[in-house]
């Protein structure tokens, strides 16, 4: 028999750790390992390279600041160029999921370079009355922002696909939506996504902060207090034990938050926790100006030592870029904190930074990398073992690793919407040099070689975890 691809000489990544053989792929699948090498099609040298999973970002924004026929385009060459073979997308809809949903699925569908899948983002009583619509649809998880509402209540939703105006609305997420969301959620056996932060709280920071002419990113942080975090997570996690929902924090970036994250699961809340790469990099103190500006903000030193800690012990489960395609023109387009806008782009540099300042600094093993960046994903989202491991019968989806490789960070190198990244200029050393979706190599050595249209929406188990 011969076989489509055979890829040499790397060290495989498996769940029960590094083995040294070749990898057998066939009709986009793995079909098996072998220490010599069968007839086949195409062959992958991948001496001195290390093989993951390819690995999976679980929270992305696209779609907001340009429309979904261009967004996935240059977001998913973005992604394949940073070696991200499965891309979650937050998906932000003004009206009703049976008016807009399928345009955006239909757009979504032919623009991909690689796998993508969907969070729902839930802000009214008529779309949690249509959440089995999302799951009939395969959408199988929901996101809520209780950080938004009251004075702090404005948003962008996503643009229709083939618009180029941008979607301002005004939304109240109150406890009454999360409670009715997450109840909901429990009863089609779906997680819950949280932006934990509570909004009346921040609307009197912010005014209060503005009210005393404070600026920068450290009045941005304390405006935004991790007591407002805590809060938010002591009150849905509360809802989750009601109604036995597993509840997902996103982007986790404080001691504070960790800690009460902590007391929640003891109390028997079904938790996982996500954290992002410009929590374990940048503090407010150690940066200048405004591109870092993001929702919940970047705190002290002090925190970023503590999530690296929470990581290095398991204590977190996933690593999101919560990547905004925005440009610098929205970005900054005022004159202090207060107006420019929160979220930046970072699914290129995700799979590089937790190379150089993780597995490169034996902070974490390659082991635990495979888990944060999507073996617990796939697990926890429905999608293993079709996705998140590298095992028989799994998709081939593999990213290979350059561990001694050095480049510099620019903007351009990921040919994303985004004109500017907060990185640029910094030196890392670990790069993903070829990206590999369903058997087919979609990018090569920083340059985008597969087809548009390859990457497919991800077809999701009701998640395992919520039974």
């Amino acid at each position: 028999m011969t076989y489509d691809t055979v890829i040499t000489d790397s060290h495989v990544i498996l769940p029960q750790g590094m083995i040294d053989k070749n990898i057998i792929i066939d009709e986009g699948k793995i079909v098996g390992f072998a220490t010599d090498i069968p007839a086949c099609d195409h062959k992958i040298n991948g001496a001195g390279l290390v093989s993951v999973p390819g690995p999976i970002d679980t929270h992305v924004h696209y779609g907001v600041y340009s429309p979904i026929n261009e967004a996935a385009k240059t977001e998913s060459h973005a992604a394949a160029i940073g070696g991200i073979t499965t891309m979650m997308r937050m998906l932000r809809l003004v009206d009703p999921f049976s008016r807009s949903l399928q345009p955006q699925l239909d757009s979504a569908s032919e623009n991909h370079y690689v796998d993508y899948t969907i969070h729902a983002s839930i802000f009214t009583p008529q779309q949690i009355n249509e959440m089995n619509l999302c799951v009939e649809k395969g959408i199988t998880s929901f996101k809520i922002y209780m950080n938004l509402g009251g004075e702090v209540g404005h948003v962008y939703m996503d643009m229709p696909p083939n618009s180029q105006n941008l979607v301002a609305a005004q939304v109240d997420v109150t406890d009454e939506i999360v409670e009715q969301t997450v109840k909901t959620a429990a009863e089609l056996g779906c997680p819950v996504l949280v932006h934990a932060e509570d909004y009346e709280s921040c609307g009197c920071g912010i005014k209060t902060a503005k009210e005393k002419h404070q600026d920068g990113l450290s009045a941005w942080s304390s405006s935004r207090s991790p007591e407002f975090e805590a809060k938010a997570i002591k009150t849905v996690s509360k809802f989750g034990r009601d109604y036995d929902c597993v509840i997902y924090f996103v982007h986790i970036g404080s001691q504070r938050a960790l800690k009460q994250i902590e007391e929640e699961k003891k109390l028997g809340t079904k938790i996982f926790v996500e954290t992002c790469p410009h929590y374990l990099t940048l503090s407010y103190e150690k940066q200048s100006g405004y591109l870092a500006k993001v929702m919940p903000p970047i705190r002290t030193e002090d925190d970023r030592k503590a999530v690296w800690s929470a990581l290095m012990n398991n204590q977190i489960d996933t690593i999101g870029t919560d990547h905004v395609a925005n440009q610098l023109k929205l970005k900054l387009g005022g004159d202090d904190v207060w107006s420019a806008l929160a979220g930046f782009p970072g699914i290129g540099t995700v799979i590089p930074i937790l190379l150089n300042d993780g597995v490169n600094q034996n902070k974490i093993t390659l082991e635990q990398f495979v888990r944060f960046t999507s073996q617990n994903a796939a697990q926890i989202f429905g999608m293993y073992p079709q996705k998140g491991t590298l095992e028989k019968n799994s998709d081939a989806d593999i990213v290979m690793l350059d561990l001694k490789k050095e480049k510099t960070v620019t903007s351009d190198l990921f040919g994303g919407f985004s004109d500017y990244i907060v990185y640029e200029g910094r030196n890392l050393k670990g790069w993903p040099v070829k990206t590999i979706v369903r058997g087919e190599t979609v990018a090569d050595n920083f340059e985008v070689i597969g087809k548009l249209g390859h990457g497919k929406l991800v077809d999701r188990k009701i998640n395992l975890f919520s039974k």
